[in-house]
């Protein structure tokens, strides 16, 4: 449950850069100051803002971020102040394909580093699993990331007019059913852990 509301919370910043792209472009008033609302533009500040802020409030509780938050908030504001500074969308069309491949090489390469997959080492705690199951499960999330970034990539590049919609939505969709194809998995080997045990 807690992994799944720390993807929730990952995704705020996403839909508040969905929610500002989506709408009409207009000046707004704020502190005796115009800024230009709507597009990708004025939706990539936001998308940098809410990151700042959200994963800013994460570290102030917690005192830390796990590392794929901090690779998300760099990649964000990396690729976001590209995109603002040279004011062209290609360098955001780019986050989504290199983040995933960050990801998927960060558990690809930690079958080879340290003593544990990455998985166990996040999921570890809270499940008790054979280490075979372990690098299988490890696996599918190199082949998920590894298709998520291809998707974005594809899609942001092919399909302009719905890249945006997709790096939201088919990204979200992705991951759920993702998430419920490894629950599904989980499930047939815990119910038959009991079994193995001492």
């Amino acid at each position: 449950m807690a992994r799944t509301v720390k993807q929730f919370i990952d995704f705020i910043p996403l839909i508040m850069f969905f929610i500002v792209f989506k709408l009409e472009p207009r000046d707004v008033e704020l502190a005796g100051q115009v800024f230009s609302v709507g597009g990708i533009f004025s939706a990539t500040a936001v998308l940098i803002i809410s990151s700042l802020l959200v994963y800013g409030t994460l570290f102030a509780m917690q005192r830390r971020l796990e590392k794929g938050q901090w690779l998300t908030l760099v990649g964000c504001l990396f690729f976001g102040g590209l995109t603002l500074t040279f004011h062209s969308e290609t360098f955001l069309k780019w986050k989504a394909p290199i983040v995933n491949w960050l990801f998927a090489l960060g558990f690809a390469g930690s079958h080879f580093i340290g003593q544990q997959p990455l998985i166990k080492r996040i999921m570890g705690h809270a499940l008790t699993l054979p280490d075979r199951v372990w690098t299988q499960l490890n696996i599918a999330w190199v082949v998920f990331f590894i298709v998520a970034g291809s998707a974005n990539l594809f899609v942001a590049f092919t399909f302009h007019d719905i890249w945006v919609d997709f790096k939201v939505f088919g990204s979200l969709t992705m991951t759920v059913l993702f998430l419920i194809g490894q629950g599904i998995f989980l499930a047939k080997h815990m119910h038959d852990q009991p079994n193995k045990e001492l």
